[in-house]
């Protein structure tokens, strides 16, 4: 079967989409509730160190979809990580 040559590319940017636009929600609601206790600290840092690799592995193998799509999800995953530091430090700084 013969593929055309912008097919792989296509899935590639329509999955890079997908599991980019996924973090959104995520960090709206971290935003609105100004509260991250139901997040993983250590799931989303490992998780962001893996994404900067993919990025870096993006850049290796020259493939675009791969660095747009981990460069952007490293963004979203980061201001997660960033905000949940913030306000779980907030949290626990304060009397209960």
């Amino acid at each position: 079967m013969d593929v055309p040559a912008w097919f792989p590319e296509t899935i590639g940017g329509v999955a890079a989409v997908c599991t980019t636009v996924a973090f959104a929600p995520q960090l709206l609601r971290v935003w609105r509730l100004k509260r991250a206790d139901e997040i993983s600290l250590a799931t989303f840092a490992l998780f962001s160190v893996g994404t900067v690799l993919w990025t870096t592995y993006g850049f290796l193998i020259d493939s675009l979809p791969v660095i747009l799509a981990n460069g952007s999800t490293v963004v979203l995953a980061v201001a997660i990580l960033a905000l949940k530091l913030k306000w779980d430090r907030g949290r626990d700084a304060s009397p209960t």
